[in-house]
């Protein structure tokens, strides 16, 4: 009997978390949950915080680029060391599911989160989101004479005017919403006319930087890049604003971070609850008050005040599974923007 103890107290923790009872129970004895994030590190780290916080459970975190981590898990296979994956767009999250490495979440992590912010098969979870925003200088621009969809920025009327970071994840997975919304031979007409026109950076705060230097006249980014430059000295950004494309354009996409629990984690239990914690209460408060300026997605969660609601920018609607990260590389790189 009392060698068996030990293995009764592992039995019920691991009950009680599969039930969404506190893991504390486990804290004393459980290994570090090992998370693949390619989300920015500080929120994670926040997250985990959080998490090791409640629970007691250590968390490691393994930072990359969605790409990066996507391939890499994919190249580990049922060998990885990783627990679960985080992810800041979700076309790498269907990277790793099509190649069968996820778990499926418990049903009491689903139903935290929209199922206009997870893909209908449940083995990954929204976990905060962005929006597209073009980014214009304000000396370059009256508000009539901002393009009315992102599709006017192929039209040779826009040679030279705008900037964008093809190479990044944040790029591609907007391309990955048009090819959906769009089709194969409108993206790549789009991309034809991107090649043409657009300025090349590296990274959205470059394109962000760029346009409030007047080196260009407007760019395509995300959101947040903007009210993190505001929320400290404001000096990349001063000069800019953003509009909100809106009535279900392509621009008006909002990219879904995803979190998923790998199939072959050793913890499983504390993956999972790692995952409905982050797209909980605790993790989507830390969206509201924290610096990272994403959107919250849980039922009910309230996202930092200084956003443009979620309910507002009239996004279009994108099954997030459906986003093509190989097909949207392929067309990028015969556009010559690869």
């Amino acid at each position: 009997m009392k060698n068996s103890l030990p293995f009764l107290v592992r039995a019920v923790a691991l009950a009680a978390a599969v039930w969404g009872a506190p893991l504390a129970v486990l804290a004393q004895n459980a290994e570090p949950l090992v998370v693949y994030n390619a989300q920015h590190a500080s929120l994670t780290q926040a997250w985990a915080d959080g998490f090791t916080k409640e629970t007691g459970v250590k968390v490691v975190l393994r930072n990359g680029g969605d790409s990066e981590l996507g391939n890499q898990l994919v190249q580990e296979g049922k060998a990885s060391p990783a627990d679960v994956f985080l992810t800041e767009n979700s076309p790498a999250m269907a990277l790793v599911d099509t190649a069968g490495l996820f778990a499926p979440l418990d049903a009491a992590t689903l139903a935290q989160v929209p199922a206009s912010f997870r893909p209908a098969h449940g083995r990954w979870v929204g976990v905060a989101a962005r929006t597209t925003v073009f980014v214009y200088n304000k000396s370059k621009f009256t508000p009539a004479q901002l393009p009315k969809s992102m599709m006017d920025l192929a039209a040779p009327a826009w040679k030279g005017r705008w900037a964008a970071s093809p190479a990044g994840a944040d790029f591609q997975a907007i391309v990955s919403a048009l090819l959906e919304l769009k089709g194969e031979a409108a993206t790549a007409d789009w991309l034809k006319g991107m090649k043409a026109n657009f300025t090349a950076y590296k990274g959205n705060s470059t394109v962000m930087k760029a346009v409030n230097a007047g080196q260009v006249d407007g760019g395509v980014i995300y959101h947040y890049y903007y009210f993190g430059d505001q929320a400290k000295t404001g000096e990349n950004s001063n000069n800019v604003a953003l509009h909100y494309f809106r009535n279900e354009d392509p621009g008006a996409f909002v990219s879904i971070s995803g979190g998923g629990v790998l199939a072959s984690s050793k913890h499983a239990a504390q993956a999972q609850a790692f995952v409905k914690w982050v797209s909980g209460k605790g993790g989507q408060e830390i969206l509201k008050t924290g610096d990272s300026y994403e959107y919250a997605v849980g039922v009910g969660a309230q996202s930092n005040p200084k956003l443009v609601p979620l309910a507002d920018l009239q996004a279009p609607k994108v099954e997030p599974a459906n986003l093509n990260s190989k097909k949207v590389s392929d067309l990028m790189t015969q556009a010559g923007l690869l």
